[in-house]
Parts: C-alpha cells; structure tokens; sequence
C-alpha cells in the first residue's frame, strides 16, 4: 500500500485537474464548463509526478517503503505469476498509450479546423441575449469619445489579453508558447481585418466555451470575457485593436 501512495497523490490530483476545476467553474458560472488546456495539463501533471517521487525519496526510510514493494516483486521467486501479470499489465498500458496517439480517426486534423466559425444568430452575456445579424458597435459613431475609448480598450488589453496575444497583438504573447494553436495574430490580414465587429464581440464574450459544437474539436483556451469584463470594456477593446493594426472591421452589405 505505501508503494502506491504517491501515485494515488498523483492521480487525486489529476481528477481534481480534470473534474474538479472544471465543476468548480461551472458551479460558479451556470452554463459553462471550463476546460485547463492538455499542454497545462501536462506541465502540472509532470510537476505532481516529480512533487510525489521527491517527497517519497527524501528520506532512506520512505524510499525503502515506497519502492520496497516493488522490488520484492521483480526479485522474490515465490511472486512469478504477480510479477508475470505485473509486466503484461505495464506493456498493456504502454502498448495502449501508443496505439492511442497513433491510431487513425475520423475527425478532421487540427491544420483543417475552421479557423473563424459560423456565428450562432444570438450570443447571451451579461444577463441578456444579443442578436448578432442586427448588433452594432455603440462605440463606432462616437467619433467625439473614439480616441479615449480606444485608450480605455488599450488600458484593458493590456491588463488582460496581452499575456496572451502579446504586446504587439501579433499571438506572440509571455503565454503563448504553451497553446497550440498559437493564439491569434491581429495584425495579420487574415483575422479581425476580415471579420464584422459583431463577430469578434462574440468571440470575445463567449470565449472557447462559446464555440459551436457542431464545429468540434476546438482547441481554444479563450476565457469568458464577459464574466471578468463589462459589455462596454469589450466594445473598447475592440475599438482599440482595429485602431492599433490599422484594420477596418468588416461589415454587412445588402444588396437588393
């Protein structure tokens, strides 16, 4: 039993990881469910394993107890048939671990993902719903208040999305490194340059939660702006980044 207390440590603290931030979040924010992204999984999964083997191997006596156990199975005579179902049991989980990252699916790889989906016809934020085909930015006519309304989106893009779209808005933020894919480039001319305000307040307010399922899998580690930002701050934000790149925002067109 002392053998398998680090890794049962490990495993509690995975399933806290996976399920349990997760629920917490959507206890929190009714609606949602808040997924950590597999790259940070990872990297907290390492450290939880290298945090149990350290604790276990501190001390002469630990060691001994935690890997004891195993060392009497692979060197004791008398445990042939456990140390037999031990071995297929470890090349049975390495095997399926393989076949896992190399077998063939159905979905469409990641390169192929749509990069700017399908908006749904309404978006709910703030305690209201939005028609997106009829939304406007109430900020874009006040002409009088655009300069410090793009200062204010600067002062909150900074203060929130800059870690990781970085302080050039070109995806090459201090965090960025650690998604894949990388997140978005603004200032080049295939993002917000092509999109309709509309389309990039939805983005924003939803995050990667907000995402269509029928256009799953999606790999976007987005937060829910709109329960960390208020429905004005977003518009500046928006303001702010088609000022800084230059872009103007798309817009619909009706043609009879």
């Amino acid at each position: 039993m002392k053998a398998l207390k680090p890794w049962i440590l490990v495993l509690a603290g995975y399933l806290l990881l996976k399920f349990g931030i997760p629920l917490i979040g959507s206890m929190l924010h009714p609606g949602t469910w808040p997924v950590i992204p597999t790259s940070v999984m990872k990297m907290y999964v390492f450290f939880m394993v290298a945090g149990a083997l350290l604790i276990y191997s501190f001390s002469e006596d630990r060691y001994n107890d935690a890997i004891g156990p195993i060392v009497d199975v692979y060197t004791n005579p008398g445990k042939g048939t456990i140390r037999l179902v031990t071995i297929l049991l470890v090349g049975s989980m390495g095997a399926f671990v393989t076949y896992q990252y190399v077998k063939p699916t159905f979905e469409a790889p990641v390169e192929l993902r749509s990069v700017h989906p399908a908006p749904p016809s309404a978006a709910k934020g703030w305690g209201k719903s939005y028609a997106l085909q009829t939304l406007k930015n109430p900020l874009r006519d006040d002409t009088a208040n655009f300069a410090k309304n793009s200062e204010e989106g600067g002062r909150v893009y900074y203060q929130n999305c800059y870690f990781c779209h970085g302080d050039m808005m070109t995806g090459k933020g201090p965090y960025a490194d650690g998604f894949n894919p990388l997140p978005a480039n603004f200032v080049d001319i295939g993002t917000i340059a092509q999109l309709t305000e509309t389309f990039v307040f939805w983005r924003i307010a939803t995050g990667g939660p907000g995402l269509p399922s029928e256009g799953a899998p999606w790999i976007s580690a987005m937060p829910i702006w709109h329960t960390l930002l208020t429905e004005q701050e977003v518009w500046q934000v928006i303001i702010f980044l088609y000022d800084y790149t230059g872009h103007k925002p798309r817009v619909t067109e009706v043609h009879e």
